[in-house]
């Protein structure tokens, strides 16, 4: 009884120290999202070009696709304005220095001062680079809405 209680809590010690090993890292990653997110809403060109990849490819839900200085580019210049944004239901996968999110995107927009409403799924590819989680990739779809 002693031995396998003992078993027991040292399989309960191992398990929870690789899942707080994987938690780090999709911690450091759920707060490079949330980074993007209120750069993205104050339209910052500093935090979004330090958040980006330089090879980034972002991908709207229209098909547009941009390369990093294209994506700054509609924020800065109220081409691309959110007001709001509320991310729900994220993933996060970790697979060596790559990250792998998905999540539902909603949120008040005002791209080219016209008002709208968005409700995106959305895929981003997020890399290690020097210590640091930056935004590789990133597609968008729309949601169509309910009838």
């Amino acid at each position: 009884m002693m031995k396998m209680t003992f078993s027991l809590l040292v399989l309960c010690f191992v398990g929870t120290t690789i899942l707080l090993a994987q938690t780090a890292d999709e911690k450091a990653v759920a707060a490079a999202v949330e980074k993007l997110r209120k750069a993205m809403i104050a339209a910052d060109k500093t935090a979004l070009a330090n958040i980006a990849a330089d090879q980034l490819s972002y991908g709207h839900s229209n098909g547009l696709i941009e390369d990093k200085a294209a994506f700054i580019d509609q924020f800065v210049t109220g081409k691309s304005v959110f007001l709001t944004i509320d991310l729900s239901d994220q993933t996060i996968r970790i697979s060596g220095d790559a990250a792998i999110v998905r999540h539902r995107l909603t949120g008040d927009t005002n791209n080219n001062k016209v008002p709208g409403k968005v409700d995106l799924v959305v895929l981003t590819v997020w890399q290690k680079q020097k210590g640091e989680w930056k935004l590789l990739a990133r597609q968008a779809a729309k949601i169509p809405p309910k009838s």
